[in-house]
């Protein structure tokens, strides 16, 4: 098998930078239909639910599916990156903002556009946490597994 099969063999575990985005991809989706400023989002319809006809089976389906989703999310990336890994993550994430402010490429005009760069910030860490295994792999050659206690 030749190298450039080795690298695009999805069975042998290969991960690239496209699979990476179709995790930020997915982690970007949740965040986003969880809650955004632009008022489309399962937060600001339960909201007007309360204030109009009130709550009904589809509104609580769409809150188990996003629980389901966000434990997934959250579990992986707790279990994946650890306390510390979510601290340097963070730290990364808002030193890369700072430095975007500092050279004037990203603006902090309105809570709006803070919102939009902590939900961004939030998926990437989410993805960097669903990834991070096989990042981990392709740097170092080691398997991470779960130890499981008898």
């Amino acid at each position: 098998m030749s190298d450039k099969d080795r690298n695009t063999d999805k069975g042998a575990g290969g991960f690239g930078f496209v699979d990476f985005l179709a995790r930020l991809a997915a982690a970007l989706v949740l965040v986003l239909v969880t809650y955004n400023p632009t008022g489309w989002s399962y937060i600001h319809w339960l909201k007007n639910a309360f204030s109009g006809d009130g709550l009904g089976p589809v509104h609580f389906l769409a809150g188990a599916v996003l629980i389901a989703g966000w434990t997934i999310f959250f579990v992986a990336t707790r279990r994946s990156l650890g306390d510390l890994g979510l601290v340097i993550v963070a730290a990364i994430l808002a030193t890369l903002v700072w430095l975007l402010v500092d050279m004037g490429w990203l603006g902090f005009n309105s809570v709006t556009s803070i919102s939009w760069v902590i939900l961004v910030c939030l998926s990437v860490i989410l993805a960097v946490g669903l990834s991070w295994s096989h990042i981990w792999r392709r740097l170092s050659g080691q398997f991470e597994v779960d130890q499981v206690s008898d």
